[in-house]
Protein backbone atom coordinates (compact mmCIF):
# COMPACT_ATOMS: atom_id res chain seq x y z
CA UNK A 1 0.00 0.00 0.00
CA UNK A 2 1.29 3.44 -0.86
CA UNK A 3 2.15 5.55 2.17
CA UNK A 4 -0.13 8.54 2.78
CA UNK A 5 -2.62 7.24 0.24
CA UNK A 6 -6.10 8.68 0.89
CA UNK A 7 -8.97 6.23 1.19
CA UNK A 8 -11.41 6.74 -1.67
CA UNK A 9 -14.67 6.88 0.32
CA UNK A 10 -14.09 7.63 4.03
CA UNK A 11 -17.81 8.36 4.52
CA UNK A 12 -18.61 4.71 3.83
CA UNK A 13 -16.27 3.61 6.63
CA UNK A 14 -18.43 5.60 9.03
CA UNK A 15 -21.64 4.16 7.55
CA UNK A 16 -20.34 0.66 8.26
CA UNK A 17 -20.02 1.57 11.94
CA UNK A 18 -23.82 1.13 11.92
CA UNK A 19 -23.46 -2.55 11.04
CA UNK A 20 -23.30 -3.53 14.70
CA UNK A 21 -24.00 -7.27 14.36
CA UNK A 22 -21.77 -7.63 11.32
CA UNK A 23 -18.87 -5.93 13.09
CA UNK A 24 -19.46 -7.99 16.24
CA UNK A 25 -19.31 -11.17 14.15
CA UNK A 26 -15.95 -10.17 12.66
CA UNK A 27 -14.58 -9.21 16.06
CA UNK A 28 -15.59 -12.58 17.52
CA UNK A 29 -13.91 -14.36 14.62
CA UNK A 30 -10.76 -12.31 15.15
CA UNK A 31 -10.69 -12.94 18.90
CA UNK A 32 -10.99 -16.69 18.39
CA UNK A 33 -8.35 -16.71 15.67
CA UNK A 34 -5.95 -14.46 17.62
CA UNK A 35 -5.43 -16.79 20.56
CA UNK A 36 -1.69 -17.50 21.01
CA UNK A 37 -0.87 -15.24 18.04
CA UNK A 38 0.50 -12.13 19.75
CA UNK A 39 1.52 -9.60 18.60
CA UNK A 40 -1.01 -8.94 15.84
CA UNK A 41 -0.86 -6.68 12.80
CA UNK A 42 -4.01 -5.07 11.37
CA UNK A 43 -3.20 -4.34 7.73
CA UNK A 44 -5.33 -1.57 6.25
CA UNK A 45 -6.91 -0.74 9.59
CA UNK A 46 -9.30 1.98 8.35
CA UNK A 47 -10.63 3.99 11.28
CA UNK A 48 -9.28 1.47 13.80
CA UNK A 49 -12.64 -0.15 14.47
CA UNK A 50 -11.15 -3.61 15.05
CA UNK A 51 -7.62 -2.84 16.19
CA UNK A 52 -8.94 -0.52 18.92
CA UNK A 53 -11.51 -3.12 20.03
CA UNK A 54 -8.80 -5.75 20.29
CA UNK A 55 -6.54 -3.34 22.16
CA UNK A 56 -9.38 -2.78 24.67
CA UNK A 57 -9.38 -6.54 25.20
CA UNK A 58 -5.66 -6.44 26.08
CA UNK A 59 -4.53 -7.84 22.73
CA UNK A 60 -1.11 -6.60 21.62
CA UNK A 61 -2.00 -5.16 18.22
CA UNK A 62 -0.32 -2.83 15.74
CA UNK A 63 -1.80 -1.24 12.63
CA UNK A 64 -0.80 -0.28 9.10
CA UNK A 65 -2.93 2.43 7.48
CA UNK A 66 -1.67 4.62 4.60
CA UNK A 67 -4.39 7.28 4.91
CA UNK A 68 -2.91 9.98 7.16
CA UNK A 69 -6.27 11.14 8.56
CA UNK A 70 -7.36 7.62 9.42
CA UNK A 71 -3.93 6.84 10.83
CA UNK A 72 -4.23 9.74 13.24
CA UNK A 73 -7.62 8.43 14.40
CA UNK A 74 -6.17 4.99 15.11
CA UNK A 75 -3.21 6.37 17.02
CA UNK A 76 -5.60 8.48 19.10
CA UNK A 77 -7.18 5.18 20.21
CA UNK A 78 -3.85 3.96 21.57
CA UNK A 79 -2.85 1.61 18.74
CA UNK A 80 0.71 1.98 17.36
CA UNK A 81 0.17 2.75 13.68
CA UNK A 82 2.48 2.83 10.65
CA UNK A 83 2.04 4.14 7.13
CA UNK A 84 3.32 0.97 5.41
CA UNK A 85 4.67 -2.53 5.95
CA UNK A 86 8.16 -1.23 5.15
CA UNK A 87 7.91 1.19 8.09
CA UNK A 88 7.71 -1.79 10.46
CA UNK A 89 11.32 -2.72 9.72
CA UNK A 90 12.30 -6.22 10.84
CA UNK A 91 9.48 -6.60 13.39
CA UNK A 92 7.81 -10.01 13.22
CA UNK A 93 4.23 -10.84 14.22
CA UNK A 94 2.32 -13.84 15.46
CA UNK A 95 -0.67 -12.99 13.28
CA UNK A 96 -1.60 -10.68 10.42
CA UNK A 97 -5.21 -9.88 9.63
CA UNK A 98 -6.69 -7.85 6.79
CA UNK A 99 -10.39 -7.04 6.43
CA UNK A 100 -11.66 -5.87 3.05
CA UNK A 101 -8.31 -4.44 1.94
CA UNK A 102 -6.60 -6.83 -0.49
CA UNK A 103 -9.13 -6.04 -3.21
CA UNK A 104 -7.95 -2.41 -3.29
CA UNK A 105 -4.37 -3.27 -4.18
CA UNK A 106 -2.91 -3.71 -7.64
CA UNK A 107 -0.23 -6.17 -6.56
CA UNK A 108 -2.25 -8.38 -4.24
CA UNK A 109 0.16 -11.29 -4.66
CA UNK A 110 3.08 -9.12 -3.59
CA UNK A 111 1.17 -8.07 -0.47
CA UNK A 112 0.42 -11.70 0.45
CA UNK A 113 4.14 -12.45 0.14
CA UNK A 114 4.90 -9.43 2.34
CA UNK A 115 2.49 -10.81 4.95
CA UNK A 116 4.41 -14.07 4.93
CA UNK A 117 7.70 -12.24 5.52
CA UNK A 118 6.16 -10.23 8.38
CA UNK A 119 5.16 -13.38 10.26
CA UNK A 120 7.31 -15.48 12.52
CA UNK A 121 7.46 -19.22 11.89
CA UNK A 122 4.01 -20.68 12.57
CA UNK A 123 2.38 -17.24 12.39
CA UNK A 124 -1.22 -16.98 11.27
CA UNK A 125 -3.10 -15.12 8.52
CA UNK A 126 -6.75 -13.95 8.66
CA UNK A 127 -7.90 -12.70 5.27
CA UNK A 128 -11.41 -11.32 4.63
CA UNK A 129 -12.29 -10.01 1.17
CA UNK A 130 -15.30 -9.33 -1.09
CA UNK A 131 -16.41 -12.35 -3.12
CA UNK A 132 -17.68 -12.93 -6.66
CA UNK A 133 -16.95 -10.56 -9.53
CA UNK A 134 -20.55 -11.16 -10.63
CA UNK A 135 -21.75 -8.72 -7.95
CA UNK A 136 -19.13 -6.03 -8.65
CA UNK A 137 -21.15 -2.78 -8.51
CA UNK A 138 -20.99 0.99 -8.34
CA UNK A 139 -20.21 0.63 -4.65
CA UNK A 140 -17.08 -1.39 -5.47
CA UNK A 141 -15.99 1.27 -7.94
CA UNK A 142 -16.63 4.07 -5.45
CA UNK A 143 -14.47 2.57 -2.72
CA UNK A 144 -11.69 1.68 -5.15
CA UNK A 145 -12.03 -2.09 -5.45
CA UNK A 146 -10.02 -3.58 -8.28
CA UNK A 147 -11.58 -7.02 -8.01
CA UNK A 148 -13.68 -9.46 -6.01
CA UNK A 149 -12.46 -12.99 -5.27
CA UNK A 150 -13.43 -16.62 -5.73
CA UNK A 151 -12.39 -19.24 -3.20
CA UNK A 152 -10.32 -21.53 -5.41
CA UNK A 153 -8.13 -18.88 -7.06
CA UNK A 154 -7.55 -17.00 -3.79
CA UNK A 155 -6.53 -20.17 -1.98
CA UNK A 156 -3.98 -20.79 -4.75
CA UNK A 157 -2.65 -17.24 -4.35
CA UNK A 158 -2.29 -17.65 -0.60
CA UNK A 159 -0.51 -20.98 -1.03
CA UNK A 160 1.78 -19.50 -3.70
CA UNK A 161 2.81 -16.86 -1.13
CA UNK A 162 4.11 -19.63 1.13
CA UNK A 163 1.11 -20.27 3.40
CA UNK A 164 -0.82 -23.40 4.23
CA UNK A 165 -4.57 -22.83 4.15
CA UNK A 166 -6.60 -24.21 7.05
CA UNK A 167 -10.03 -22.85 6.18
CA UNK A 168 -11.67 -21.08 3.26
CA UNK A 169 -15.38 -20.29 3.31
CA UNK A 170 -17.88 -17.82 1.94
CA UNK A 171 -19.68 -15.54 4.38
CA UNK A 172 -23.13 -13.88 4.15
CA UNK A 173 -25.12 -15.78 1.53
CA UNK A 174 -28.11 -13.42 1.77
CA UNK A 175 -25.67 -10.54 1.34
CA UNK A 176 -24.72 -12.04 -2.03
CA UNK A 177 -28.35 -11.73 -3.17
CA UNK A 178 -28.62 -8.21 -1.75
CA UNK A 179 -25.41 -7.18 -3.53
CA UNK A 180 -26.64 -8.69 -6.78
CA UNK A 181 -29.82 -6.62 -6.50
CA UNK A 182 -27.77 -3.52 -5.66
CA UNK A 183 -25.73 -4.01 -8.82
CA UNK A 184 -28.83 -3.53 -10.96
CA UNK A 185 -31.08 -1.19 -8.93
CA UNK A 186 -28.76 0.38 -6.34
CA UNK A 187 -27.49 3.94 -6.09
CA UNK A 188 -25.53 4.75 -9.26
CA UNK A 189 -22.94 6.72 -7.27
CA UNK A 190 -22.18 3.69 -5.09
CA UNK A 191 -23.54 5.16 -1.87
CA UNK A 192 -25.01 3.20 1.02
CA UNK A 193 -28.07 4.26 3.00
CA UNK A 194 -27.57 4.24 6.76
CA UNK A 195 -31.13 2.96 7.20
CA UNK A 196 -30.55 0.16 4.69
CA UNK A 197 -27.35 -0.88 6.45
CA UNK A 198 -29.10 -0.85 9.84
CA UNK A 199 -32.07 -2.85 8.53
CA UNK A 200 -29.87 -5.48 6.90
CA UNK A 201 -27.65 -5.72 9.95
CA UNK A 202 -30.56 -6.11 12.38
CA UNK A 203 -32.87 -8.45 10.49
CA UNK A 204 -31.09 -10.17 7.59
CA UNK A 205 -27.47 -10.66 8.62
CA UNK A 206 -28.33 -12.93 11.61
CA UNK A 207 -30.44 -15.11 9.29
CA UNK A 208 -27.68 -15.10 6.71
CA UNK A 209 -25.21 -16.44 9.26
CA UNK A 210 -27.55 -19.33 10.03
CA UNK A 211 -27.89 -20.15 6.34
CA UNK A 212 -24.13 -19.88 5.84
CA UNK A 213 -23.82 -23.24 7.58
CA UNK A 214 -25.57 -24.67 4.51
CA UNK A 215 -24.48 -22.38 1.67
CA UNK A 216 -21.11 -21.09 2.86
CA UNK A 217 -19.20 -23.62 0.78
CA UNK A 218 -20.52 -22.17 -2.47
CA UNK A 219 -22.00 -18.70 -1.97
CA UNK A 220 -21.50 -15.49 -0.04
CA UNK A 221 -20.86 -11.76 -0.29
CA UNK A 222 -17.46 -12.19 1.34
CA UNK A 223 -14.73 -14.78 1.56
CA UNK A 224 -12.77 -15.74 4.68
CA UNK A 225 -9.41 -17.51 4.42
CA UNK A 226 -7.39 -18.68 7.43
CA UNK A 227 -3.82 -19.83 6.87
CA UNK A 228 -0.46 -20.14 8.60
CA UNK A 229 3.24 -19.84 7.81
CA UNK A 230 4.83 -23.29 8.05
CA UNK A 231 7.85 -23.77 10.23
CA UNK A 232 11.09 -23.65 8.27
CA UNK A 233 12.57 -27.10 7.72
CA UNK A 234 15.48 -27.86 10.00
CA UNK A 235 18.82 -27.94 8.16
CA UNK A 236 20.92 -31.15 8.35
CA UNK A 237 23.69 -29.28 10.18
CA UNK A 238 21.23 -28.01 12.83
CA UNK A 239 19.78 -31.47 13.24
CA UNK A 240 23.27 -32.85 13.82
CA UNK A 241 24.00 -30.29 16.51
CA UNK A 242 20.80 -31.24 18.33
CA UNK A 243 21.41 -34.99 18.09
Amino acid sequence: MDSDRAFEAPDLIEVMDEAVRYNAFLLRELETWARDASPLLDFGAGNGRFSAALRERDVDVYAVEPDRTLRDKIEAKGVPTYESLDALGDRLFGGVYSLNVLEHLEDDQGVLEAFQRALRSGGKLFLYVPAFQLIFSANDRRVGHQRRYRKGPLVKQVEAAGFRVERATYIDCIGFLAALAYRFVGDSDGGLSVRAVQFYDRFLFPLSRVLDSIFGRVLGKNLLVLAFKPAAPESPSSAGLNA
